[in-house]
């Protein structure tokens, strides 16, 4: 053992949210009996990349004697879990080997030269570009604070919409950025947590929730409702409903 960084969890201000565990590419911490815990001091790199995702500031960074970091235990250790995990480009100088999903890996868009894509309908082609501008757009999956989400206009859409309404791209999610979910089969409380530091830690501009008619769909807009008034932000707020016909209604 030796002294080192390593994270350090307040288990009095920590509320089992789980908001830190998609931080922690070495899947170093769990929910376990209701807190987020260390599952080992070897599987933390000390680095913090999880410092910033806790809505409750209940992660700190501190020093202390603990076993050494172990990179290849961390492979091991996500192999057992049965996580695809890869180690990324470590030729950054001052770099060290990171672990990250390549599925859930946060990238920016933006800048990304689109291709478009061309539908046939009848006799008519129509050639149209992808208007999203980050990855990933899963709420459970995105993180807490991206470049993207700094001054932006944020669309949260429940799931079903985007397959509903035919020109979702254009005339929903164009120059925004987007997280979605299904407010039915997905944890809600975990919503309004995730949402709020979202807003907390990011200068959001707008908010438009796109939801179905159906009468589930609705608790999409008390989510994000209450996430705002627990973030203490003033954040203007829109909301669109769509049919199952795939039609807006006003």
């Amino acid at each position: 053992m030796a002294i080192r960084s390593i994270v350090h969890i307040d288990e009095d201000k920590c509320n089992g949210c789980g908001l830190c565990i998609p931080s922690c590419a070495e899947g170093a911490i769990k929910i376990i009996d209701g807190k987020a815990r260390l599952v080992a001091d070897k599987y933390c790199d000390g680095l913090g990349a999880c410092l910033g995702s806790c809505p409750q500031d209940a992660i700190t960074i501190i020093e202390r004697e603990a076993d050494e970091f172990d990179e290849e235990a961390v492979k091991e250790y996500l192999e057992s879990i049965g996580e695809d995990f890869e180690e990324e480009d470590s030729s950054c100088p001052g770099s060290s080997p990171v672990f990250s999903c390549p599925g859930s890996r946060s990238m920016d868009l933006r800048e990304t030269k689109k291709v478009a894509s061309t539908c046939e309908t009848g006799d008519v082609s129509i050639s149209i570009k992808s208007q999203l501008k980050q990855w990933p757009v899963q709420l459970m999956l995105v993180p807490v604070q991206a470049p993207y989400f700094e001054n932006a206009d944020l669309l949260i859409t429940a799931d079903c919409v985007a397959v509903t309404y035919p020109n979702y791209h254009l005339g929903m999610l164009k120059g925004k950025a987007v997280v979605m979910g299904c407010p039915k089969l997905d944890d809600g409380n975990y919503y309004v947590e995730k949402l709020a530091a979202i807003f907390k830690n990011n200068n959001i501009n707008s908010i438009t929730v796109a939801h179905m008619e159906v009468p589930c769909c609705y608790g999409l807009i008390k989510i994000v409702e209450e996430a705002l008034g627990r973030s203490d932000k003033n954040i203007p707020l829109n909301s669109i409903e769509v049919s199952i016909e795939g039609e807006i209604i006003d």
